[in-house]
Parts: C-alpha cells; sequence; structure tokens
C-alpha cells in the first residue's frame, strides 16, 4: 500500500517588525557587555506560520552582499509567535542572550556555531543571564 500525504492548505508565512523584542534587546546591551554589537544595526521581527521550531533565528548580511550593496554588516533577529510568544519574559531574555551570542566580536556579518573550541553556548547564555538578572 502506499501512503498518500494529504496537507492541509499552508498557511501564508507573515512577519512584522517587532518593536518590543528590539527594546529588550536594548535593554540587554545597556547591562551585558556586548560593546562589539551596534543595536542600530540590528533588526527584529516576529513571524507567524513558520514551520520552523525553534524559538528564534538570527540571520546574517554576508560580506559579498555588504561589498555589492555598499551596506555595513547588520542582523535580523527574527522570533517565532508560535513558541516565543509563550515563554515568560525571563526565557525570553535567554533566547535574545543565546541570538546576540552567535553576533561575532567583529560584528562582520557572520554568525558564530552553537560550539566551537572551549565554547559552548547554553553555558554561556546561563551566565550571562545571571550577570543580567543581578544587575537589575
Amino acid at each position: 500500500m502506499w501512503r498518500i500525504n494529504i496537507r492541509k492548505k499552508n498557511k501564508k508565512l507573515e512577519w512584522e517588525e517587532a518593536d518590543d523584542v528590539k527594546k529588550d534587546i536594548a535593554g540587554l546591551l545597556k547591562i551585558i557587555d556586548f560593546p562589539y554589537i551596534d543595536p542600530k544595526r540590528i533588526y527584529c521581527y516576529r513571524t507567524y506560520g513558520s514551520k520552523s521550531r525553534s524559538y528564534a533565528r538570527i540571520w546574517s548580511f554576508p560580506k559579498i552582499f555588504q561589498h555589492a550593496l555598499k551596506i555595513d554588516a547588520s542582523y535580523v533577529i527574527e522570533v517565532l509567535s508560535k513558541y516565543y510568544d509563550k515563554l515568560d519574559a525571563n526565557q525570553q531574555k535567554k533566547v535574545l542572550i543565546h541570538e546576540l551570542l552567535h553576533i561575532p566580536k567583529n560584528f562582520s556579518g557572520a554568525l558564530l556555531p552553537h560550539r566551537s573550541r572551549g565554547r559552548h553556548l547554553n553555558k554561556q547564555v546561563n551566565k550571562l543571564f545571571e550577570e543580567y538578572k543581578s544587575a537589575l
């Protein structure tokens, strides 16, 4: 027997600027030491209808596009409404710290992986979140 996949009509992927997320990132950057991050070049969006199972994603702007379009490096942080909006405020801050940790110190438009030699992103997230909470 052949299995036939019957899918419901695909919902349209929609997004909107997320001013609340931008404000949260600005607050985090005032307290946590990320001197290399330029908050004016971080853009935040909330998406609806994504099939991804993540809370948030960060999107880079690769060097070749920067050069071709004569635009400085920038990053887009996308929060997926389906999951992110259900988190409490502390968990949301942790998610945003996690995404900020993907930005390299040279703010080049590249992204850092979750793991590298001597670096594990989730351990850093917890440490920085504690630093943030103690400074409030």
